[in-house]
């Protein structure tokens, strides 16, 4: 067999994601796996072809001989993914991808396991297979021991069974064989399969097929733009570690933010304020078990803290996906990069860092547990309490310099939005507190509140500029002020938001993008518009009367996702292409958001 398209194929972010809520991978265009860490979101890569390994391998490819070209797609309203390849000779294959999740014994059956068929639909097709997972981030092959109809591979951290109905040496040895019945491969538990490969290939296929389509069937979706939305939905849901409830801000380390930059971040854990936000876009699709778990993943945070009363008890930005603490950050040096563009780094700084609208960010993604009479388990007066010590935490830190939502590692300074998520934190407090009946702390917090409000405004309104501004006392603009509105600070049509939309939009737009901001920083001026900033700055379009200019902008961002209908967390303005780590969650709820709120009403529609 001559070598393969996919062993030269240039790394893409034109990527499938397939999961359960315990494992996750990405697959390219050609059905080769190039991202998946194991046993957890955040351990390590065994498949990491995707940042270059200078080990051979860190993928596993279904290859056809004389390859010509290949289709892909989900099966709707699901997380299962088919590749279809063809040859030049007219052979084609049907390759079918998921991770088995479904509802067993009373629980969510969701293992460490991915499950990939191949089926001959045309032709007399060869294939070759080649599953060859690394260890140690790329630095070495996993050594492997088999038996008559299964492999184990020792990885790093856990021991991982092929267990399939192809004969262990073609796979061992990569051999080519021709293809004239369906194959199944069950990569998973070191554990024996009750079952035959495709028995229980076809029985998970099936109860697979059936939980997700039940779980949308049950999203209250806009009447425009649903197959969008619900495919954010479904990736956003692929994002949470359902052992604890923490969702990730990404699936993957080291991507770049733009080419050769060293902007490369690893975001497989749990930022409180991209969690919050994944909650609140999900809640508005009406699904809200992935607020529920969050909450129990927050409040299991903030247990293992000192009392704010007696002790040092600011809580950091971001954690492990098992509540670690501490993601010291590392470089690696097994891995090459995303097309060779190192550094690959793994664990994250900003750990370290204060980033005070946390505070904020968990009480207003906790807020609906208190009003929404649809949940079972509906907050009480102990989760009221709990969230009061982040209250507590957001009064102390809300005029207080911090890294600011956009991690600057070099400057600290008192931004708006942080202070402005605390002032959050107090009014929805206040709310909670009288749907409570709980009239003193109502007042207490409602008091707080108005008085953090005055002062924000003193300081975060610039009236020589005519807008609002980053930081207090300042004169530069970012995009977070855009989301004043959203939370509730100022009204939409005040006419200190509108200047600073207008503001925000000639000093950070460039065409049909936003960027974040564009003042330089530890790594220079920034090169690619941030996507959530752009769905950030639709929404506030429309808020503030310009509709037909939000839609046209929205319609342009749909355009721009990867074939699957998926976005990474930058996109270049001059090329469009994508940067940054994948998918990107923030990106995902931008576009939730922005169709929620430019939709047609269901009412008006039909």
């Amino acid at each position: 067999m001559p070598q393969s398209p996919e062993a030269t194929l240039p790394a893409s972010l034109e990527l499938g994601v397939i999961g359960n809520g315990s494992v996750a991978a990405l697959i390219d265009s050609h059905a080769r796996i190039v991202w998946c860490c194991l046993p957890r979101f955040d351990d390590d890569a065994s498949f990491c072809a995707l940042l270059s390994p200078t080990t051979e391998g860190g993928d596993w490819s279904i290859e056809l001989e004389d390859f010509d070209h290949a289709e892909q797609y989900y099966l709707q309203n699901t997380a299962v993914l088919v590749t279809r390849l063809f040859s030049r000779h007219g052979d084609a294959v049907e390759i079918i991808d998921f991770a088995p999740r479904h509802r067993s014994n009373g629980r969510f059956y969701h293992p460490v396991m991915l499950a990939r068929r191949v089926s001959p639909i045309s032709g007399s097709p060869r294939i070759r297979v080649r599953l060859r997972p690394l260890c140690d981030y790329g630095a070495r092959v996993a050594p492997t021991t088999s038996g008559s109809n299964h492999i184990r591979y020792l990885l790093t951290s856990v021991v991982q069974r092929l267990t399939s109905d192809v004969a262990t040496p073609l796979i061992e040895r990569g051999l080519a064989f021709g293809l004239d019945r369906p194959a199944h491969f069950i990569f998973g538990p070191d554990e024996t399969l009750s079952e035959s490969p495709t028995v229980f290939f076809h029985l998970m296929l099936e109860r697979t097929l059936e939980y997700w389509r039940e779980w949308v069937r049950y999203l209250s979706v806009p009447y425009e733009w649903q197959d969008a939305v619900i495919r954010a939905a479904i990736t956003l849901k692929l994002c949470q570690y359902e052992a604890t409830g923490a969702i990730v801000a990404a699936l993957t380390t080291s991507i770049p933010e733009s080419a050769g930059t060293a902007r490369n971040w690893d975001y497989r854990y749990c930022w409180l304020r991209d969690a919050a936000f994944t909650v609140r876009a999900l809640n508005r699709l009406g699904a809200t078990r992935t607020m529920e778990e969050y909450i129990r993943y927050v409040f299991n945070l903030i247990a293992a803290q000192p009392d704010p009363e007696t002790g040092d008890a600011e809580i950091g930005p971001v954690f492990g996906i098992t509540f670690e603490r501490e993601l010291t950050e590392r470089q690696v040096p097994s891995l090459a990069g995303y097309r060779g563009m190192g550094p690959v780094r793994v664990g994250n700084d900003a750990w370290r860092q204060r980033q005070n609208d946390v505070y904020g960010s968990v009480v207003l993604a906790s807020a609906q547990l208190f009003f929404d009479r649809r949940l079972e388990h509906r907050g009480d007066k102990l989760t009221f309490q709990r969230l009061e010590r982040m209250g507590a935490l957001a009064l102390r830190t809300a005029e207080e310099p911090d890294a600011g939502l956009w991690e600057f590692r070099g400057r600290a300074a008192v931004h708006t939005y942080s202070a402005a998520m605390c002032w959050a934190a107090c009014d929805r407090l206040a709310h909670i507190a009288t749907e409570l009946g709980l009239d003193d702390r109502a007042r207490y917090w409602h008091d707080a509140a108005v008085q953090l409000h005055a002062r924000i405004e003193a300081r975060a309104w610039n009236a020589e500029l005519g807008h609002f501004v980053d930081a207090y006392d300042g004169h530069h603009l970012d995009a977070s002020l855009l989301l004043l509105a959203d939370i509730g600070f100022v009204e939409p049509m005040d006419p200190r938001f509108i200047a600073t939309v207008d503001a925000i939009g000639a000093a950070l737009g460039r065409g049909e993008y936003l960027f974040r901001y564009i003042a330089p920083d530890d790594f220079g001026a920034p090169e690619t518009s941030f996507n959530i900033c752009t769905f950030w700055y639709i929404e506030a379009l429309a808020a503030t009367g310009r509709r037909d200019r939000a839609r046209a902008m929205f319609e342009h961002m749909l355009k721009k996702r990867t074939a699957l209908g998926l976005l990474s967390e930058d996109l270049a303005p001059d090329s469009g292409e994508h940067w940054g780590n994948y998918p990107q969650t923030y990106s995902l709820v931008g576009l939730i958001q922005a169709a929620m709120r430019l939709s047609r009403r269901w009412e008006d529609a039909l």
